[in-house]
């Protein structure tokens, strides 16, 4: 945990490789391991911004991704889709795992092979983000017509689903739904809004209810055994913005339970948004941690010591 101290690299978690295990897919946070026909989903402490991986990471962040995975998945995304989760539990995990355990410990997830659908399956509640920056260009939302005059932040009368497509390096880019559908197919297309804006719906009244404001979150999915399945993570302040909802004012950008607090700082440096980003500070890891903590706390009700 830190408590204001220096933040020291090499104190955090080895996780690039697992000796015995073959790595098979490596994010800007996640690394990727088969386990027999199984995968073993890691979350490291990594940030990105701007699509770039930073050099510095935020203890605990791994853990807080999937903490709050697991307790979407338990409590909210039962009844709505399957998903590819075996267990998070440690001890439960084969035992060629075992040596590695206390690096795996609250941030690893056992998960089953999904055939992947390649889109982001966005769904937005409120105007913000590059649904924003869309909006001010041409008065739409990944091509769909908004009113006029509306300020930044401001909520939308219904949610959208707003796809795009999966990029492997670079941006994303956010498509029309009939593009999304020309892509996996019309059925398929529309089967993902319905799950999407069914989970967004379910998820953003449970958040408002703990004082946060999910103003947009992204879902991946894939098939297993022709079923269409939730995969990778769920809710998180890396796939969605969390906003206090005591403090939401529309016209402006607005405080946020995820890593803004990065974003920002970055836009005051001298930085082009090309690798290599640069160090960050102590202070904005301390505070970009404890949005993250805050997050998990406030809307699992529980304490993050107890899942880390």
């Amino acid at each position: 945990m830190l408590n204001g101290a220096a933040i020291h690299v090499a104190d955090l978690p080895a996780l690039s490789s697992l000796e015995g295990v073959e790595r098979v897919g490596s994010g800007k946070v996640r690394e990727l391991y088969a386990v027999g026909d199984d995968l073993l989903l890691v979350a490291s402490d990594r940030i990105s911004a701007f699509d770039v991986v930073l050099p510095t990471p935020v203890p605990d962040k791994g853990a807080v991704l999937t903490g709050l995975t697991s307790f979407w998945l338990d409590h909210f995304a039962a009844g709505i889709v399957a998903d590819h989760r075996i267990t998070t539990d440690v001890d439960a995990f084969p035992s060629v795992l075992a040596p590695h355990a206390d690096a795996l410990r609250g941030r690893s997830m056992l998960c089953r092979r999904a055939e992947v659908i390649p889109l982001e399956c966005v769904a937005r509640g409120y105007l913000a983000g590059s649904g924003w920056a869309e909006y001010q260009r041409a008065g739409t939302v990944c091509g769909v017509r908004l009113a006029d005059g509306m300020a930044e932040s401001a909520e939308l009368d219904e949610p959208l689903f707003t796809p795009a497509t999966k990029a492997a390096s670079g941006h994303d880019e956010n498509i029309s739904f009939q593009r999304a559908a020309d892509l996996v197919g019309s059925d398929v297309a529309e089967r993902l809004r319905d799950v999407t804006l069914r989970l967004y719906g379910t998820a953003r009244a449970h958040a408002r209810s703990r004082g946060i404001i999910l103003a947009d979150t992204k879902f991946e999915f894939g098939f297993i055994d022709s079923e269409l399945t939730l995969i990778d993570e769920v809710l998180t302040p890396d796939s969605s913005r969390f906003w206090p909802a005591d403090e939401y004012r529309p016209g402006r950008s607005q405080a946020s339970y995820d890593k803004q607090y990065v974003r920002d700082w970055l836009l005051r440096q001298d930085w082009d948004k090309t690798p290599p980003g640069p160090q960050l500070p102590d202070e904005v890891v301390i505070r970009t941690r404890e949005r993250y903590v805050t997050a998990y706390q406030r809307l699992t009700g529980l304490a993050f010591a107890d899942w880390s």
